[in-house]
């Protein structure tokens, strides 16, 4: 179980919304590092108060401390949270919800990528875990939030996928199943709620210099910083885009990857 509202372990509450000081707000799950941490800072300083979700407490813990340090202020806040605890998300949010009095975004970026270890080895147990994590945990997570933005007729949703998704790969097939899946659901969701003024951005990142970094294999070309995709993810916010590849240049790399025949993909060894 996660642990008590980190707002009631504060000195007060978050500071209320004025037509001149407009507090936009915002649930980033899987920010204790990575690409979820650089999206927390930027989107912190651009004003937003965000409850981070993580599993491991201290590097959460670390993170919100940084962050509010930089900012001189209280903005974000950590609560303690295992994506694989499904039946946990109703009430989390809820308390959540309520802590923050509103929310505007929502972020899915946990992820995990366990390669098999070559394209003869295959492993059930690795796929199932990426599958949880990286599939059904955002769906735990999206689904009501969707149910409360159609209602509300406003809202960001934001999920992070992977290039890997765009096509099934020899070197991984669990991991592109899992960033594939995210991607139809993402789909099927911005399908549904943009007629409600709701806008769903599904963002597709190549390679990262992030611990996920290490379970790549063969070359990782064009490698980036998880600052510059958050730069990227920031103004495609703004823009309210539907897809983003990040950096641009993997959007026309994968769409040629996307209609080589498969006569030929399916001998390719990457």
């Amino acid at each position: 179980m996660s642990d008590p509202s980190p707002l009631d372990q504060t000195q007060g509450r978050l500071a209320p919304a004025t037509p001149l000081n407009p507090r936009r707000r915002g649930i980033i799950v899987g920010a204790s590092d990575g690409l979820g941490a650089v999206l927390a800072r930027r989107l912190a300083h651009e004003g937003y108060s965000l409850a981070l979700l993580a599993r491991r407490k201290d590097k959460l813990e670390a993170t919100c401390h940084e962050i509010n340090q930089s900012l001189g202020q209280q903005a974000v806040y950590p609560y303690v949270h295992d994506v694989c605890d499904y039946e946990e998300v109703p009430a989390l949010l809820r308390r959540i919800v309520a802590d923050l009095g509103g929310l505007d975004l929502v972020i899915f970026a946990a992820g995990v990528n366990y390669p098999p270890g070559g394209i003869d080895k295959y492993n059930f147990e690795t796929d199932h875990q990426m599958i949880e994590i990286n599939l059904i945990g955002a769906m735990a997570w999206l689904t009501p939030i969707a149910e409360m933005f159609q209602s509300a007729k406003a809202g960001q949703m934001i999920g992070i996928g992977s290039v890997a998704g765009d096509r099934g790969r020899v070197g991984n097939p669990g991991y592109n199943t899992s960033k594939a899946g995210l991607a139809t659901y993402l789909e099927a969701l911005r399908n549904r709620l943009t007629r409600h003024g709701v806008n769903v951005l599904t963002v597709k990142p190549g390679f990262m210099k992030t611990e996920m970094l290490k379970a790549a294999q063969g070359a990782t070309p064009f490698v980036i910083a998880p600052e510059k995709a958050a730069d990227d993810i920031w103004k495609a916010m703004k823009k309210r885009k539907q897809v983003l590849y990040t950096p641009s240049l993997w959007g026309w790399i994968m769409l040629v990857i996307r209609h080589i025949p498969s006569f030929i993909f399916r001998k390719l060894s990457f």
